[in-house]
């Protein structure tokens, strides 16, 4: 039997050190000379950003995180918000409302911060469950309805979300089911020596800075610039046998009976769709900030417990033997086998 020719076989990957990722490696390298001994927060604000989705930064107050934050958005040609979330804060106060014109004859919609691409919700586990959800609805639906209008919000749209685990008192914790709206949850912690000392010598040029102020331009990456990044991050090989691994690890952290039945009792509840998609979404985006047009096992692995220690929760056994969602990931990909 005569065969038609096979046609060629085409690769969608992106090609490694573009243009894009060129600009991409420039921003990353001003961030940490800026972002002194916070690496992990720096990459992965820009993973977040190539794979369009959310951050919460958990961590004790004055590590950089609203800094960080901004020094991002001092390079990105959007606008930026700060929100400071208080127990008083009211779901108008993000997402605006409807203010009456009587001269007009007619209401006019004000609009809030959360219509800012660039936005910081600075300790949102201090405002009430109203207006978590007020910011959690947006970010999800990437809208925002007011009366009978809705209005959606920016293409290019990013929310950091920061929560003191220092403080308890007078907070109002997120429900797990609105923890996984965020793409990552980031856990990060106090600088070395080395970079405390650095710390100090860039806390004195800026203080310097500020009493002579001198006109710099920064040179900003367009808001279309990062929408074609993002398409190259969707463009990258994974290999089959990869997306079966990344399969299999979110699987088993539903049930893990197959690898490990003492780990399976330990689980609760594991991780939705959602941490699958957020699982190969941020592996592409630091495939692709590496420089790669393929994505490894190690890139899956590597961001996989900032992607899943939010969504896989302990059973009441095994968080009063101290277990938490970053243990239980570390043993699921000490238990899953690599491709």
């Amino acid at each position: 039997m005569n065969l038609p020719p096979q046609l060629p076989v085409q690769s969608d990957a992106a090609p490694p050190l573009s243009g894009l990722h060129q600009e991409f490696t420039a921003l990353r390298d001003a961030l940490s000379a800026e972002i002194v001994g916070q690496s992990l927060l720096v990459d992965r604000l820009l993973v977040a950003l190539l794979a369009d989705g959310h951050l919460l930064v958990e961590g004790a107050p004055g590590l950089a995180k609203t800094t960080a934050i901004r020094a991002l958005a001092s390079r990105i040609d959007a606008s930026f918000a700060r929100i400071q979330f208080t127990p008083d804060l009211l779901p108008a106060d993000l997402t605006g409302t409807d203010i009456w014109r009587p001269q007009e004859g007619r209401f006019e919609f004000q609009a809030g911060p959360i219509f800012h691409p660039i936005l910081l919700a600075d300790e949102i586990n201090r405002a009430p469950a109203k207006v978590q959800s007020a910011l959690l609805e947006a970010m999800g639906e990437r809208q925002v309805t007011v009366g009978r209008t809705t209005y959606p919000l920016p293409d290019v749209f990013l929310v950091m979300a920061t929560q003191n685990p220092i403080e308890q008192e007078g907070t109002f914790p997120l429900p797990e089911a609105q923890l996984d709206r965020f793409l990552m949850h980031v856990r990060i912690g106090y600088p070395d020596a080395g970079a405390e000392t650095e710390i100090l010598r860039l806390a004195r040029e800026r203080a310097l800075r500020a009493l002579q102020p001198r006109g710099t331009l920064v040179e900003k990456l367009s808001l279309q610039k990062i929408e074609a990044a993002r398409r190259e991050v969707l463009e990258l090989h994974m290999a089959p046998q990869l997306e079966r691994y990344l399969v299999a690890l979110v699987l088993a952290s539903r049930d893990a009976s197959a690898y490990d039945p003492a780990l399976a009792k330990r689980i609760a509840w594991g991780a939705s769709p959602r941490g699958s998609i957020a699982l190969e979404r941020c592996a592409r985006a630091r495939a692709w900030l590496a420089g790669r047009d393929y994505v490894t096992p190690d890139d899956v692995r590597s961001v996989a417990a900032d992607v899943l220690r939010h969504r896989v929760l302990p059973s009441y056994e095994a968080a009063a033997e101290g277990w938490d969602g970053e243990r239980l990931v570390a043993a699921l990909l000490d238990c899953v086998p690599l491709p």
